[in-house]
Parts: C-alpha cells; structure tokens; sequence
C-alpha cells in the first residue's frame, strides 16, 4: 500500500512539530490508539486498536525515528503485529514546510511578535499488511488507511485549536461578529428614536433656526 498527501495546518511550523513529537498529543490523535509512550531514543512502543471492513484487531509494536531535521521533518519506520488479523509494517515520512509567504511575514515582524500561523504539511507512507488484512483486498484497505489519515489530521486541528486558538483568518472573523452586531443594534435604536438624531431633527430643533 502507498499513500501519498497534502494537509494545511493552522498553526507555525514549530508549533506543528512540536505537536508532532509530543507522544501524548498523538495518542490523542491517532484513531483507537491506547498507548504512544517512549522507550529510548526516538524509540515508542505503540498500542492500538484497528477496524477493516469485517476485520478488527488490537495491534501492538513500535515506531522508530530517524533523517529527524528539526523543524522540517522526519522519516519514520513502524512495524505492529494484530494476532490472526495480520501484521503491518512499512516506513513514512513527514515533512513541514511555512505557507508562502509566511516566512518573510515573520521576519518583518517586529522583535517578540507572534509568527504568523499557518504551515503546509506534506506526508508519504509505504506499508506492507499480511494475514487477514491482507484478504480484504487493496481498495478496502486503501479506503481504511485515507480514513484514518482524515480522521487524524481532524483530531489534529481540533488539538491545535484547543491548545493555540482558531488560526488568524478564523479569529479576524469572531472579532467582526460583535462589531455587525453592534452596528444592527444602532440601527433598531434610531428606528425607534432611541439613537442619535438625524441632521433633519437637529436643523428643526428649537435654537437651530436661521
């Protein structure tokens, strides 16, 4: 199986690969995983629990890191075996890249402001799967294996949102609500003559004629 993609993160290309490497933040985000703890030096033993089709299994193994070029990238190899389900094994790589613009953004930025939010992060992964899986066919396990990457980067979003706020574009548009809100408000007010007078009343108000 290979897979290939594209994800545009809301958050800086640090904050991403902090994330990234943060154990506990991809135990939250990995679909049914139980466990992501490390054991050596960019060594993790993983627990998770999988749905193919008919097939479900709990897989246990290991991930390892390596080609780690901070804050740009990693490449890593996994390997977990399920019982009769099968085993998985294969390697990805991840990389992070600043939108466009985004770093020259930031360099015009005045010393201690906030980067500008937002980063591109681009995936591969290459995976051999055996036993049961392997009998469901490569479109079913295809199918299974964008559904889980979808259902990562949405749990990945929402952690980087809960921990950061809503990206700046998100954030300009909560800040607009109350300001509308405020103007149709003015509006209702003058209507029934609880707002400011109009220059026709002020002109016809006593004092005011020529």
């Amino acid at each position: 199986m290979e897979m290939l993609g594209n994800r545009r993160l809301g958050v800086t290309q640090q904050q991403a690969w902090e994330a990234l490497n943060d154990p506990e933040t991809l135990k939250k985000c990995i679909p049914g995983c139980d466990k992501f703890e490390l054991t050596g030096d960019n060594q993790y033993s993983v627990a998770l629990a999988l749905k193919i089709g008919p097939v479900s299994a709990k897989f246990s193994g290991k991930v390892a890191l390596s080609d780690i070029v901070a804050p740009d990238g990693y490449k890593l190899t996994f390997e977990g075996q399920g019982g009769v389900a099968g085993f998985a094994k294969g390697s990805s790589s991840v990389t992070l890249r600043p939108l466009n613009g985004a770093a020259d953004a930031a360099q015009a930025l005045p010393e201690g402001a906030p980067s500008p939010a937002g980063c591109e992060l681009d995936y591969t992964v290459q995976a051999q799967v055996g036993g049961k899986i392997a009998q469901l066919g490569q479109r079913l396990i295809d199918g299974a294996a964008k559904s889980t990457a979808d259902d990562f980067f949405k749990r990945f979003d929402a952690e980087m949102q809960s921990r950061y706020g809503p990206p700046p574009a998100a954030a300009e548009e909560t800040a607009e609500a109350p300001a509308e809100k405020a103007g149709v408000m003015s509006g209702l007010m003058k209507k029934i003559g609880l707002g400011k007078k109009d220059d026709k009343d002020a002109s016809a108000a006593p004092g005011n004629e020529s």
